[in-house]
């Protein structure tokens, strides 16, 4: 079964960011995004083992699977390769996932992110490529792919040994069109040229490029006043050809409404508003900033507690706003709640699941420097 480009919606709901209270999932507020994008005619939702630490799959079933009917809606999720340590891992993993997200079967299945090293060996390692096959076979899956976090070496490399591969979902937004790390721009360039849909993460790079200094966001709101600020994000990855949905990891009914609107009657970028597009990155990449998306891979294994992410955000914010009173009483509370910078011991469990591949170890150091 070749994947349905008709049925794919431009944006597609990413369930990694849910809105929660007190610690748990904000059910009642995930059901209203989930109805208003519904309604919008929008129906492909991004999920995975590890979201939310397990309960993002849970949430799936309890806001959509139950209260939608089940062709109305496409539901995604994803296979860890890091919770891969035998053989029966992977079918022990992928029929949890069908009992948490309540389904006979997932629309589209990732091999989660593969990149140069352990990962990727780890799904050839355990023949998952030919397993997702059998999936699809026995009707459990009706699309295999793959998200990618690697080189654009590696991507050719595992493309042409994998010709199954129906799509990949790829880091994409104009602020890492020449990151050295994520390179996004070529990988962008492989997967058209082959004519393999693209499935976009991070368009506004963790709300990055959704919040900027108010004389960057005046360049925005001089050109379209009526817009946010990340609709200019999600519009340069929409005009991309290739590129058939967009994810946003939306935490509130606001940004629901706003990224609803972006692509209703969609627009796209016009030659003024890339050069606006470029002009904007030019200055953001002038400033120094840690390049983290807040995907909080890192936070359910650090040993001391520390909410990295939200760590590297206040120093974000610190270097664009450095007499900003609110970040640092932003990071007393955190404190308050997790452990400190200082604390961080050097385990180097962040450093091996951060797909930015960040070097944590020494940003803590220097965040500890700043803040504690």
């Amino acid at each position: 079964m070749s994947l349905d480009l008709s049925k794919m919606p431009k944006l597609g709901f990413g369930l990694m960011r849910l809105p929660e209270t007190d610690g748990r999932i904000d059910l009642k507020r995930v059901e209203t995004m989930v109805d208003s994008y519904m309604k919008a005619g929008m129906n492909y939702f991004d999920t995975a083992y590890v979201y939310h630490n397990g309960r993002s799959e849970v949430a799936a079933r309890e806001a959509l699977v139950k209260r939608y009917p089940r062709e109305s809606f496409m539901l995604v999720t994803k296979l860890p390769a890091w919770e891969i340590r035998q053989p029966s891992d992977i079918d022990r993993i992928f029929n949890e996932q069908l009992e948490r997200a309540g389904v006979d079967y997932f629309d589209l299945y990732l091999l989660h992110s593969i990149e140069d090293g352990s990962n990727y060996e780890t799904y050839e390692k355990y023949d998952c490529f030919n397993w997702g096959l059998e999936m699809k076979e026995e009707g459990k899956i009706r699309h295999l792919g793959f998200s990618y976090h690697g080189s654009p070496e590696l991507l050719i490399e595992v493309l042409d040994k994998h010709p199954e591969v129906e799509f990949v979902q790829i880091q994409l937004n104009y602020l890492d069109r020449t990151n050295p790390v994520v390179r996004s721009q070529r990988l962008y360039e492989i997967l058209h040229e082959r004519n393999i849909p693209i499935i976009v993460m991070e368009p506004v790079r963790g709300g990055m490029l959704a919040n900027m200094a108010p004389e960057i966001e005046a360049k925005f709101k001089a050109a379209r006043p009526d817009d946010s600020v990340a609709s200019w994000a999600l519009r340069y990855v929409g005009s991309l050809p290739g590129v058939v949905t967009i994810l946003s990891g939306m935490s509130t009914e606001e940004q629901m409404d706003d990224n609803v609107k972006t692509f209703t009657n969609f627009e796209p970028l016009s030659d003024e508003e890339y050069r606006i597009i470029n002009e904007v990155t030019e200055e953001i990449l002038s400033i120094p900033q840690i390049g983290c998306t807040a995907c909080k891979y890192c936070v359910p294994g650090c040993p001391m507690k520390i909410s990295i992410p939200d760590v590297f955000r206040t120093i974000n914010t610190l270097r664009r706003y450095p007499d900003d009173w609110r970040a640092k009483n932003f990071y007393q509370g955190l404190t308050g709640r997790s452990g400190k910078a200082a604390e961080c011991i050097a385990c180097g469990q962040c450093e091996g699941v951060c797909p930015q591949h960040l070097p944590i170890i020494q940003l803590m150091q220097e965040a500890s420097e700043i803040l504690d």
